[in-house]
């Protein structure tokens, strides 16, 4: 198995991390992958905001989850429950959360990735650069994982801070550091793959 393939297989979502700092360099590195990642007509949309202060990223922790319980609850009693009933049946559960970390699980690095507004296709070219981004961190002996509830900064009163331009908009937030967990990998699933031949 080639290298690149290899880092594919080996890469996991890792929610728990050793109080390590990451290198400058480093960080630079796992963003500059990001900038390599394919975009529509080649606009390259995304902008980075990077947290390395645990004190700053604890705060924002608490009131990104915060936020993010009062977006649910507006949402419908109905979202609510399945938003529960889905973590209560995903592998990691709630095992994983901390009293000082609800949302960036002890990580040293958290970057909040934006986009513009108006750009329709924003959330395919973040995904790109996201993927590529913790392919190369894993590469670099780093752990990530994408944080969804990252979106939810925008409703906190320490959003300011990030002095993100009021055209942007944070598509999703990714955590980085030195994992302290193995998880295993979960199975794929199979039988989705159909090979068409139109006319035959």
């Amino acid at each position: 198995m080639s290298e690149t393939l290899q880092t594919i297989y080996q890469r996991r979502a890792v929610r728990k991390y050793k109080p390590m700092p990451v290198n400058h360099e480093l960080i630079m590195q796992v963003i500059d992958a990001g900038r390599m990642a394919p975009s529509a007509m080649n606009k390259q949309p995304w902008s980075f905001y990077v947290l390395t202060e645990k004190t700053d990223i604890q705060a924002f922790s608490k009131q990104i989850a915060r936020a993010g319980v009062r977006e649910i609850i507006r949402s419908g009693v109905k979202k609510v429950v399945k938003t529960f009933l889905d973590v209560l049946r995903a592998p990691i559960g709630f095992g994983h959360i901390s009293e000082k970390d609800f949302v960036f699980y002890g990580a040293p690095v958290v970057i909040f990735i934006t986009a513009p507004k108006d750009n329709e296709w924003a959330s395919l070219d973040i995904g790109m650069c996201c993927g590529n981004m913790m392919l190369a961190a894993k590469s670099l002996g780093l752990d990530s994982c994408p944080v969804g509830f990252g979106k939810f900064v925008d409703q906190t009163k320490s959003y300011p801070s990030l002095r993100i331009p009021p055209e942007e908009r944070v598509m999703i937030a990714l955590i980085l550091g030195y994992g302290d967990d193995e998880p295993e990998m979960h199975e794929r699933r199979k039988g989705n793959v159909f090979f068409i031949s139109p006319g035959t």
